[in-house]
C-alpha cells in the first residue's frame, strides 16, 4: 500500500511538473544562442532604437524602464533582492503587489516568461509610434514566438501564479509610471515652455548674420535634415531635444544634488549644478571672453588634423594613449589637459597589458584617420543606437569576451548569464537615466551656444589679438600661428575675391562641398572661417540641443565608472577592448580610413576619455562642454550603481 501510494504520488509530481513545463514554456531556460531573456530583448531594444528618431533622451529612459521592469521580473523570485516599482511608490507612483504563490513556481522557467512579457509590453507601447514601428512590433512578435509565448495572453491576474500576467502587470505600471515621470510621453515628449532666443542659422550660407546673442543656442535650418538614425525629415528647423528634461524622475539623483531655477516662469530642474560656462563679452572682453575665445580656437585647431594625407602618425595603441592620471578641477587647467596645436590630452598611455604582462603593441596610423574615425565611431554609436544604448552594445561586447568572469565586483562566485545581465543593465540603465537627466537638465538652463555658431559668430568681428591689425574686434577670434590668420593679398587670385581682404582664414577641413570624386575626402586647407563646418554631414551639421554640457561626456564617464564596478576591473577583459575601422569601408560622409585603424582601449575611462575627445575633433564641443560633463559623469555612475547594488542585497 505503500509502494502504490509512493507511485501516486510520483505520477501526481510529474503531472503537476509537465503541467508547469506547459504554463511557462521552458524552452532550454529560454537562451537562444546561449543568450539569457534579458539579453535577447536588450537587443531587439538596441535594433528597434537604430531605427527611431535620434533622441538620447527618450532612449536613456526606454533603456531605463526596459531595463528596470525586467529585474523587477527577476527580483520577485530572489530571496535577497528588493524591487524597484514592483510594491513599491516611486515619485508619487505606486504599484501595488500583493505577492506571487512562489511554492507553486518554476522559478527559472517563470523568471524567463515575466522578463519577456515585461519587455514585450513595453516596447510595443513606447516603439508605437517609432518611424520604424512597424519592423520593431515584427521584431518584438518574432522573439515572443521564438520563446514559445502566446503574444495574445494579455491578463495582469498574477494571483494564481501566471508569470506571464506578472510580466504584464510590471509592464502596466511601468507604462503607467511613465505617463506621469515629467518626461511628457503622452504629448509626444514636446516642449512644455522653451524657446530660442537667436533666430536659426542657414550653414550653407556663409557667415551668420543673424544671431543675437554670443552666448545662446542657436538652431539650425537645413535644406534636408537627415537625423543621425537616418531618418529623412526633409527642410526643417529642428527644435531643441529635450530642454525641460531636468525635471524627469531620476534613478538615484537627490534633492541634496539639486537646484531649481526659473526663466519664463518655468521651473529649470539642475542636478550637480557645475555653473555657468565662459561667456563672451562684446563690448568690454574681459577673462571670460579669452576662455570663450580659447574654447573654440582649439575646436578650429582640432578641425586641421582631419586630412590623412597630411603626413603625421601616430601611435593610436593603449602604450601610448590613455591612461589619464586625472581631470582638471578648473579652468584654469585646461590648457596643459589638452594639446592645443597637435591634439588629444595629457594621458600617458600603459606601459604594460596587466592581464599578459606584456607590452601593447604599437598601431601607427595617420592622426587624419584616427581623428575621422572617432569623431564617426562615437557620435552615436557604429549603428546609431545613441549614446546611452552605445555603452549597453560595449557592455555586451565586455559580457562576451571569454576571458571575463562573471563576479559581482569581481568577487564571490560566477554568476549566471541572466543573473549578471539583468544586474549589469538595471546599473547601467540608472546611470544612462540619470545622466540624460543631469545633462540636458543643463542644457536646457544655460542654453549654451555651439562652435558653427560661435566660430562664424565671432569670424564676421574680426581678429581680437592685434589692435595695430585690420579688422580688430576685442571679441573676435584669436590668431593662432599657422591655423587662424586674415586673408591677404597674396591669398587674392582673383579680383572678385578682393571683397574677402582682411576677413578671418582659418587652416582647417574644408567642409562637404570639397568631398568629391575621385578623391571623396575634403582635406584641410585655408578657407574663410565664416565657411567653416564641423566634421559631420551637411544634412546634419550639429545635434538640435545646447552644447554645454556635453551629453557624451556625461553619459560614457558615467557608464564607465558603472562598467568598472560591476566588473571589478578597471580594465576591458584580457586587458583591451577594440573595435575595427576596415580601410575605406567605414566613414560614412567621406572616404576613408586610408588604412585599417583598430580602436583599442585598456580601460573604460580610457575608452570614456577618447568619446569625449572626439566630440572636439567632430567640430561639436569645446573644452568647456567636456570637462564638466566627464566630472558630472563619475559621480553619477557611482551613485547609480551604489544604489542598484542596494537593491541587488549584496
Amino acid at each position: 500500500m505503500n509502494k502504490l501510494n509512493g507511485s501516486i504520488r510520483l505520477v501526481l509530481c510529474l503531472f503537476v511538473s509537465l503541467l508547469l513545463s506547459s504554463c511557462f514554456s521552458d524552452n532550454d531556460n529560454n537562451q537562444q544562442g546561449g543568450q539569457s531573456a534579458a539579453r535577447q530583448w536588450n537587443e531587439a531594444l538596441l535594433s528597434s532604437i537604430r531605427q527611431d528618431f535620434a533622441r538620447p533622451t527618450v532612449h536613456a529612459r526606454n533603456l531605463f524602464s526596459v531595463s528596470a521592469a525586467m529585474y523587477d521580473a527577476w527580483a520577485v523570485f530572489d530571496d535577497t533582492a528588493q524591487t524597484y516599482l514592483l510594491g513599491k511608490t516611486v515619485y508619487g507612483y505606486n504599484c501595488s503587489f500583493t505577492g506571487m504563490p512562489n511554492s507553486l513556481v518554476n522559478t527559472k522557467v517563470a523568471r524567463h516568461q515575466a522578463i519577456s512579457y515585461a519587455a514585450y509590453r513595453i516596447l510595443s507601447h513606447r516603439f508605437s509610434s517609432s518611424p520604424a514601428a512597424s519592423e520593431a512590433q515584427a521584431r518584438f512578435d518574432a522573439l515572443m514566438s521564438d520563446l514559445g509565448y502566446d503574444i495574445d495572453d494579455t491578463s495582469t491576474n498574477y494571483s494564481a501564479g501566471s508569470a506571464a500576467a506578472l510580466g504584464n502587470y510590471i509592464a502596466e505600471c511601468m507604462i503607467d509610471y511613465g505617463l506621469q515621470d515629467g518626461a511628457n510621453e503622452a504629448n509626444g515628449y514636446a516642449i512644455q515652455s522653451y524657446a530660442p532666443v537667436n533666430p536659426p542659422l542657414a550653414p550653407a550660407e556663409a557667415g551668420n548674420p543673424d544671431i543675437v546673442d554670443l552666448n545662446r543656442w542657436q538652431p539650425l535650418f537645413l535644406d534636408n535634415f537627415i537625423d543621425q538614425s537616418g531618418n529623412t525629415i526633409g527642410a526643417s528647423t529642428p527644435e531643441f531635444v529635450g530642454p525641460e528634461w531636468g525635471s524627469v524622475a531620476p534613478f538615484a539623483l537627490t534633492d541634496a544634488d539639486l537646484t531649481i531655477n526659473q526663466r519664463d516662469g518655468f521651473d529649470y530642474w539642475l542636478y550637480h549644478d557645475p555653473g555657468a560656462p565662459p561667456y563672451i563679452d562684446a563690448v568690454n572682453g574681459g577673462t571670460e571672453t579669452e576662455e570663450y575665445q580659447w574654447n573654440f580656437s582649439l575646436v578650429l585647431a582640432w578641425s586641421a588634423h582631419l586630412d590623412p594625407l597630411d603626413g603625421v602618425m601616430w601611435d593610436i595603441s593603449p602604450a601610448a594613449i590613455g591612461n589619464n592620471q586625472s581631470l582638471p578641477q578648473s579652468s584654469d587647467e585646461y590648457a596643459s589637459f589638452y594639446d592645443l596645436v597637435n591634439g588629444g590630452d595629457s594621458s600617458q598611455g600603459h606601459s604594460l597589458n596587466p592581464f599578459t604582462g606584456e607590452p601593447y603593441e604599437p598601431q601607427i596610423v595617420p592622426r587624419g584617420d584616427y581623428a575621422r574615425v572617432l569623431a564617426e565611431f562615437w557620435a552615436d554609436g557604429p549603428d546609431s543606437e545613441t549614446p546611452p544604448g552605445h555603452w549597453f552594445v560595449l557592455l555586451n561586447y565586455v559580457n562576451d569576451q571569454p576571458e571575463l568572469e562573471k563576479r559581482f565586483r569581481g568577487q564571490g562566485p560566477v554568476l549566471d548569464d541572466l543573473e549578471w545581465d539583468i544586474k549589469g543593465y538595471f546599473a547601467l540603465a540608472g546611470a544612462m537615466q540619470d545622466s540624460a537627466v543631469t545633462a540636458w537638465g543643463i542644457k536646457g538652463w544655460y542654453d549654451y551656444i555651439r562652435p558653427i555658431s560661435a566660430i562664424r559668430a565671432m569670424a564676421a568681428l574680426g581678429q581680437s589679438s592685434d589692435q595695430g591689425r585690420a579688422n580688430y574686434n576685442i571679441a573676435g577670434l584669436p590668431l593662432i600661428p599657422d591655423l587662424i590668420d586674415l586673408v591677404s593679398l597674396s591669398d587674392i587670385a582673383n579680383p572678385d575675391d578682393l571683397v574677402h581682404l582682411n576677413k578671418v582664414k582659418v587652416y582647417s577641413w574644408r567642409g562637404p562641398d570639397y568631398i568629391n570624386p575621385p578623391d571623396d575626402i575634403a582635406r584641410v586647407f585655408w578657407i574663410l572661417a565664416e565657411n567653416w563646418w564641423p566634421y559631420q554631414r551637411p544634412s546634419f551639421v550639429t545635434p538640435p540641443f545646447a552644447g554645454y554640457v556635453s551629453g557624451h561626456s556625461t553619459y560614457s564617464r558615467a557608464a564607465a565608472e558603472v562598467l568598472t564596478l560591476l566588473t571589478g576591473d578597471a580594465y576591458f577583459p584580457g586587458g583591451m577592448g577594440e573595435f575595427v575601422a576596415p580601410q575605406n569601408d567605414f566613414l560614412v560622409f567621406e572616404k576613408g580610413p586610408s588604412v585599417n585603424v583598430t580602436l583599442q582601449w585598456a580601460t573604460y575611462r580610457d575608452a570614456s576619455d577618447q568619446c569625449s575627445l572626439s566630440r572636439i575633433w567632430g567640430g561639436i564641443h569645446p573644452p568647456a562642454d567636456d570637462i564638466p560633463g566627464r566630472l558630472m559623469g563619475v559621480q553619477i555612475g557611482i551613485d547609480a550603481f551604489n544604489l542598484a547594488e542596494q537593491y541587488f542585497g549584496n
